[in-house]
């Protein structure tokens, strides 16, 4: 591993990223256009709506896209051969991979602090924590969006497969995450399958910040999901291919 390496390949995805206009909006623009659609949509509504459902889907969200926009590039490097002539050189595939890490992690950091910024400060969003905090918890639901789209990556041979993962990957995790029901008032069996998923960490924490803000319970949830994130990496770094048969 190097980091001299790893930086160049993120410099790289960096560069093509800001050449590529539809996946800069789609990274930049599209989480805050939810969030925004989101308050309108309970806008009225009594119960202080927004507030319930807010945090959860800012913590959806940017691991949504993430995952969406890292699986598909990383097939796309895969099929079209550079990640092959990549890998020729004096690189590893955990450089390659922690340069994609890195590279979507700053642009995660970015994502994030717009939605942070469009759902506290424009709509109204209720923080009883650190709004800086809520940042860093969307970051790092990002960031494992990030991981878990290069771990699919792998085991994807064109574009439209690896979309087919989201709903093996994401839907159940949406479902499970504590959105539509409590988690301790779930079944036991879909309870314990829920104590499973990282996104449901990245909920409660969202979740934290606007109810009893106890810091302690936040980083502890944050822990978690970072934890997945880097075994993911550390997964993804084991089955990355070469090229796609």
């Amino acid at each position: 591993m190097s980091a001299r390496v790893t930086l160049a390949v993120a410099g790289r995805v960096l560069r093509q990223v800001r050449r590529d206009h539809r996946t800069l909006a789609m990274l930049l623009v599209v989480p805050c256009v939810l969030m925004s659609l989101l308050w309108w949509m309970f806008d009225g509504l009594p119960g202080a709506m927004f507030d319930r459902f807010g945090p959860a889907l800012l913590a959806m969200f940017p691991f949504i896209v993430m995952f969406l926009v890292t699986s598909v590039t990383t097939l796309r490097e895969r099929s079209s051969g550079t990640l092959e002539r990549l890998l020729a050189m004096p690189m590893g595939k955990l450089d390659f991979l922690l340069g994609y890490a890195l590279a979507f992690g700053l642009l995660a950091a970015l994502q994030s602090a717009l939605a942070v910024a469009v759902s506290v400060g424009l709509l109204g969003l209720d923080v009883n924590g650190p709004v800086w905090l809520l940042g860093v918890v969307a970051v790092v639901d990002a960031v494992l969006g990030t991981a878990l789209g290069l771990l699919v990556s792998a085991f994807a041979t064109t574009e439209f497969q690896a979309v087919q993962f989201m709903p093996a990957f994401v839907l159940p995790q949406i479902l499970l995450c504590g959105l539509f029901v409590p988690r301790d008032a779930m079944p036991d069996v879909l309870g314990a399958v829920s104590d499973l998923l990282p996104l449901s960490y990245a909920v409660d924490a969202m979740q934290e910040l606007v109810g009893r803000a106890d810091q302690g319970e936040v980083w502890r949830s944050v822990g978690v999901v970072a934890g997945f994130a880097v075994v993911s990496l550390a997964l993804g770094a084991a089955t990355l291919r070469r090229r796609t048969p």
